[in-house]
């Protein structure tokens, strides 16, 4: 692997709660969300812009129709950056409870999870909607449900519950979407922070952002340790591959919980950033519903 560059600032921005940062291909763009605020945001030849839902949305990921289906405290929904339009796709209302990260495989189904926002254990389930817009549960119960991707063949999913603090690996059926045979990929010690978002790279590697761990690691397919990227602000929420060559790596941090202190000392908090790593990634796969 080349030495990388160092880790730049693409945006400066003071985002609440930044996460889910993909590359939409049929758009030619960069798309993110801030959960908190309601905001999905889009940055194509230099030109920002936000879009905002009213509601809390945990991710987005490109719709075969157009525009992004997303994963919001409702359950699921489909917003048109032409039309200026948000719909409600599918119902999923749990008292307490709103969707977080989430992920598309290679035959356009949606897999997100929810969690409580109490963050208690035990409180969120990990949720599929097919292209019938049909939902069901793939895993319950879970903490807080975050980052998943597949390796580059497809035959395993990688999964992340925050509040397990592990990185889960499973088999996976793509005939049926079954998830089975999970082991643990990785896991990080008391005071390492804890794992969040996730993407993996065109050699079957999976960066994994560290929330309060200032950091994006990169595991190994056995699980090891590769390389550690330091990131200057301390809530590390997600990474995924962007650009035309699918070669630079954008990161999404927050500010939600931190102190004025914590602030003052790292007033990046809440900003897009990037590094070119020297391999490349996937964009992200298409809801086909």
């Amino acid at each position: 692997m080349k030495k990388p560059s160092v880790v730049d600032v693409a945006l400066e921005l003071g985002m609440t709660l930044g996460e889910g940062v993909f590359w939409d291909r049929a758009r030619g763009a960069l798309v993110w969300v801030d959960i908190l605020d309601g905001e999905i945001h889009e940055l194509a030849d230099s030109v920002h812009r936000i879009y905002r839902t009213g509601t809390h949305i945990g991710v987005a990921a490109p719709r075969s129709r157009g525009g992004w289906v997303l994963a919001v405290r409702e359950g699921f929904g489909a917003y048109d950056p032409d039309a200026g339009r948000f719909d409600i796709l599918k119902r999923i209302e749990v008292p307490g409870t709103r969707m977080n990260d989430g992920n598309v495989d290679r035959r356009g189904r949606f897999f997100a999870g929810s969690m409580l926002y109490t963050e208690e254990a035990g409180g969120g389930r990990l949720y599929r909607l097919d292209p019938d817009l049909s939902a069901s549960v793939v895993l319950e119960p879970v903490s807080v449900s975050n980052g998943i991707d597949w390796s580059p063949d497809g035959r395993f999913v990688y999964y992340v519950d925050s509040g397990t603090r592990t990185v889960a690996r499973f088999d996976f059926d793509e005939d049926t979407a079954a998830w089975s045979d999970a082991t643990t990929f990785a896991s990080l010690a008391d005071g390492e922070g804890f794992p969040d978002g996730l993407t993996v790279d065109s050699d079957g590697c999976v960066w994994l952002a560290v929330w309060d761990g200032g950091e994006v690691r990169r595991y190994s397919p056995d699980g090891r340790v590769d390389t550690v990227f330091r990131v200057p602000a301390p809530r590390v929420t997600s990474c995924g591959f962007g650009g035309p060559d699918l070669a630079t790596l954008y990161i999404t941090t927050a500010r939600v919980g931190l102190s004025p202190t914590q602030l003052e000392e790292n007033p990046l908090s809440g900003s897009l950033f990037a590094l070119r790593p020297g391999v490349s990634g996937g964009a992200r796969n298409i809801f086909e519903g």
